[in-house]
């Protein structure tokens, strides 16, 4: 699936936001909540109680998905063009 003609393996630029200016490639879409991965952006930490698989319990690092209007899909051919929906 696509969100605004952004899919898995694209570089995107975050246009918005605390990560403003940041590239990374897309690892995967979420369309039902209209959001991507991008690689290098949104980590963060859960705390995690102790359970039985994992005993100490301790501090996870996990992905936060970015809204889709906060992306914008970078052309390949230069890192500094961005393509906008309609261009050709």
């Amino acid at each position: 699936m696509a969100i605004n003609g952004i899919v898995k393996g694209d570089t995107v630029v975050i246009i918005s936001g605390k990560d403003k200016g940041v590239t990374g490639e897309v690892v995967k879409v979420l369309p039902k909540k209209n959001a991507v991965l991008v690689e290098g952006v949104g980590k963060k930490h859960r705390h995690v109680k102790p359970n039985q698989l994992n005993p100490r319990g301790g501090v996870k690092e996990i992905h936060v998905p970015t809204p889709a209007h906060k992306v914008k899909k970078v052309e390949a051919k230069s890192a500094k063009k961005s393509s906008k929906k309609g261009d050709k």
